[in-house]
């Protein structure tokens, strides 16, 4: 089953482009671990909610705004997509990431195609 990992954490823990957050070492090795393992399909690092775009559909027409709209202390700040067998092994894989230990890993599973 794939499951999408949701990385979320304080964008004031973020560092900018180009920048090495601390757990980078870390990461790497949650990585080649992953990859290693057979069940990291895909993930990503997001840009900030400062570059962030929303856009909502009202009376017809676009409704297009700067940034997200939401009041809350952690933010999106990348994903992985997953394989693997079941729920248990996403959690294990998401305890393992470098930001379960800096903010949250939302484990979601997608929709079978």
């Amino acid at each position: 089953m794939r499951y999408m990992l949701i990385h979320c954490v304080a964008e004031s823990d973020e560092l900018p482009e180009g920048g090495k957050p601390e757990a980078e070492g870390d990461l790497e090795a949650w990585l080649d671990e992953m990859e290693r393992r057979g069940v990291l399909k895909h993930g990503d690092r997001l840009r900030p909610t400062s570059e962030a775009t929303t856009v909502r559909l009202r009376n017809g027409a676009p409704l297009v705004l700067d940034g997200p709209f939401a009041e809350t202390k952690e933010q999106v700040a990348g994903y992985d997509v997953i394989e693997c067998a079941d729920l248990d092994e996403a959690i294990e894989i998401a305890s393992k990431h470098p930001c379960a230990g800096l903010g949250t890993v939302e484990v979601r599973p997608l929709w079978a195609q």
